[in-house]
């Protein structure tokens, strides 16, 4: 016999039941409806920096005598070496002196991100202005280092599309799905509106190499000529937007004694191992006596910028004015050759069928991207997986990047290009040899539709051709290529140095996986992708 309840016991009625989904929709209207994004009336203004306060800065008057060289052009430094894209930020903000906009997706607190957290918060103590925004879908658990920067006066935070729960994420995409699932994911940081620095890299240890785990191989593109007042613009209009939240009107104060616990953080990554690389990074030649010594190799071209309006995020900016539509307007429609890096790579039928048009026009299509074993989101690799034989049948060549331990030894740490690494991670296409697009932009549908995007058209040639040789001389040693038998089914091929190695099934990767991702290309949620 059981036991009365303690209820029972206690000489108490049972409470009425309530079932688990009217608890859970109780919960969620309550939790909806009492929390809401703060006014933005009120929030202090403020612009990039003048050109011709700009043009006397120390970066200003390293550059000038270049950029009178070069009217009209901007100078172009490519940064593949994940090393050299951790250096090449420490510097810009070491070598700034007036102002620093920083604009990320995701900044992780560990030891690159809290080494240039350290270095945004000391630029700032010795008198430059830094505004930060950041999207807030990956700053969980940073709140107090987040207030903490933010309390300093000449450090201005804002959040973008901010979560209003903090703590339980889970219900703000619950709750206010259609906001939150919309993202910033820009990444730029220009120093004193004289040098920029987009692409493809976050900032957290594995775009930088400071983990043993994953390791994106990515590009950025460091910039200075007419285009970083392109990117200053930018980011004001972004600052000023009517989804950037100033921090104070959503976190917490910082909890007393933070800047002490900071200051331990830092101490702690200072004392790590891993962190010696790059406290030698942070001591090495500064940025602006490397430019005004012409030590700094650059490709001069003319440049242009392509980014969403900030609208994108609220639903308001129409699909002919996306970074998809302007970039096909800038590089124009391919003659010869389309040559296309991402990792993230979903085509969908409408980019299926204008593939497809092209290679029949005549036009050779290579695309780069992850293979299974090197992604790091499966659901989006299903989103790809069900357009490969489509792709093959027109005519489309694939190849996909194999992971760390199958990659060419000696190549796997990230090398120009994205050429070999645990899980590519650049973004970037060129057409017809003559024109480069770089930035965060993936061909996906999220890029196109839902995210925020940023980057740069480059007419060159030089930067142009290196990836269309790339793609015939570095690729096929670190990524498979994917093709159809004679009875249509894929196979893999993957070259080493005994000769060429066919797979029958995505190489690299378990049954598991496998069956997993057949499963999710069967799910209607490419849209998300």
């Amino acid at each position: 016999m059981n036991p009365p309840s303690a209820s029972r016991r206690e000489g108490r009625r049972s409470p009425p039941r309530i079932s688990l989904w009217r608890l859970l929709a109780l919960s969620v209207l309550l939790l909806g409806g009492c929390a809401s994004l703060p006014p933005l009336q009120g929030r202090p203004a403020s612009q990039a920096l003048a050109p011709e306060q700009a043009a006397q800065t120390r970066l200003g008057q390293a550059l000038a005598p270049a950029l009178a060289a070069h009217p009209g052009f901007s100078g172009i430094h490519t940064l593949s070496d994940a090393h050299e894209a951790f250096a090449a930020r420490v510097h810009m903000i070491h070598a700034a002196t007036r102002t620093l906009d920083v604009q990320y997706y995701i900044w992780r607190d560990d030891i690159t991100g809290t080494l240039l957290f350290q270095a945004l918060r000391a630029a700032a103590d010795r008198g430059v202005r830094v505004r930060l925004l950041l999207d807030d879908n990956n700053t969980k658990g940073l709140d107090a280092v987040l207030a903490e920067l933010d309390a300093h006066p000449n450090i201005q935070l804002r959040l973008f599309n901010p979560f209003v729960i903090r703590g339980a994420r889970l219900w703000g995409f619950i709750t206010d799905f259609s906001r939150v699932n919309r993202r910033m994911h820009n990444k730029s940081l220009t120093a004193d509106n004289r040098v920029t620095l987009i692409g493809g890299r976050n900032i957290g240890d594995e775009y930088f190499g400071a983990t043993p785990g994953l390791l994106f191989a990515d590009l950025d593109v460091l910039a200075v000529g007419p285009v970083v007042q392109a990117v200053s613009d930018d980011f004001d209009r972004y600052w000023r937007s009517a989804s950037a939240y100033p921090a104070q009107s959503i976190l917490n104060e910082p909890p007393p004694g933070s800047r002490r616990a900071m200051d331990a953080a830092l101490a702690l990554v200072y004392n790590k191992p891993d962190a010696t690389t790059y406290l030698k990074l942070a001591r090495q030649g500064g940025l602006a006596a490397r430019l005004s010594g012409d030590r700094l190799s650059m490709e001069w071209a003319p440049t242009h910028l392509v980014s969403d309006d900030p609208a994108k995020a609220l639903r308001e900016l129409p699909e002919s004015q996306r970074v998809m539509a302007r970039l096909q307007t800038l590089l124009g429609t391919p003659q010869r050759s389309l040559d296309i890096v991402s990792p993230y790579f979903v085509p969908t039928r409408q980019g299926v069928d204008r593939l497809s048009g092209l290679v029949a026009d005549g036009v050779r299509v290579r695309v780069l991207t992850n293979a299974l074993e090197a992604t790091d989101v499966a659901a989006v690799h299903a989103g790809y997986a069900r357009w490969r034989k489509a792709l093959l049948r027109a005519g489309v060549e694939l190849f996909e990047m194999k992971g760390g331990e199958s990659a060419p030894p000696g190549r796997r740490r990230a090398g120009p290009w994205g050429s070999a690494s645990l899980s590519l991670h650049a973004k970037t296409l060129a057409v017809d040899g003559r024109r480069l697009a770089v930035g965060s932009f993936n061909m996906d549908p999220r890029s196109a539709h839902l995210n925020t995007e940023i980057g740069f058209v480059i007419d060159s040639p030089a930067l142009a051709g290196a990836l269309h040789q790339a793609f015939s001389e570095r690729v096929p040693d670190s990524a498979y290529q994917v093709r159809l038998d004679k009875h249509g089914d894929l196979y893999w091929v993957g070259r080493t140095d005994q000769g060429p190695v066919l797979y029958y099934h995505d190489p690299g990767s378990g049954l598991l996986k496998r069956m997993g991702v057949s499963i999710m290309t069967l799910l209607p949620i490419e849209w998300m992708l």
